[in-house]
């Protein structure tokens, strides 16, 4: 609880606004049978530079196309990566490693999550089509040489409607 607050203090009403945005992204991506997961890339003034919805499931999708990795893939491929140092990845689950990866090696700074890895673990149980990691975020981060600022977890029971009755 005491995480959540400290995490509220640090948002903003566009910071809100974007998250939301990536809930609904996560929810489209449900209605298309995907894994309910959505995440976009937004510059220091709010504007939108990529937006992804969950890939991962077959028959066209990989396991690789998570859409924390997918948006931060497209907006490094948009925009000088000199501009991503001041971009935030809104997403509507925590970033996995992978997708925490993805997201240093593209220079994103910032980091907005709704789910946390362990209320997400709560909802999936333990469905092998998500094996979550216990590993949060902040501790892949924390390893790298340059430090990205991490904002969550926000309005998890918001993005946790997107999961309802997908998992069992």
């Amino acid at each position: 609880m005491t995480d959540t607050i400290a995490a509220a203090e640090q948002c903003t009403a566009q910071d809100l606004e974007l998250l939301r945005r990536a809930i609904a992204i996560a929810q489209e991506a449900k209605d298309r049978g995907r894994h309910p997961f959505g995440a976009l890339v937004a510059a220091a003034d709010g504007t939108i530079l990529a937006e992804a919805g969950n890939n991962s499931m077959p028959p066209e999708g990989d396991p690789t196309q998570h859409a924390e990795l997918s948006a931060v893939a497209a907006a490094a491929r948009s925009v000088p990566l000199e501009e991503l140092r001041d971009a935030t990845l809104f997403t509507s689950a925590e970033p996995c490693a992978m997708c925490a990866g993805a997201v240093y090696w593209t220079g994103v700074g910032r980091v907005v999550y709704a789910l946390s890895e362990e209320r997400l673990l709560r909802l999936t149980g333990d469905n092998p089509e998500n094996p979550t990691f216990a590993l949060p975020c902040r501790e892949v981060f924390a390893r790298g040489q340059r430090h990205v600022d991490v904002v969550g977890p926000l309005v998890e029971d918001e993005a946790a409607l997107a999961h309802e009755g997908f998992w069992r």
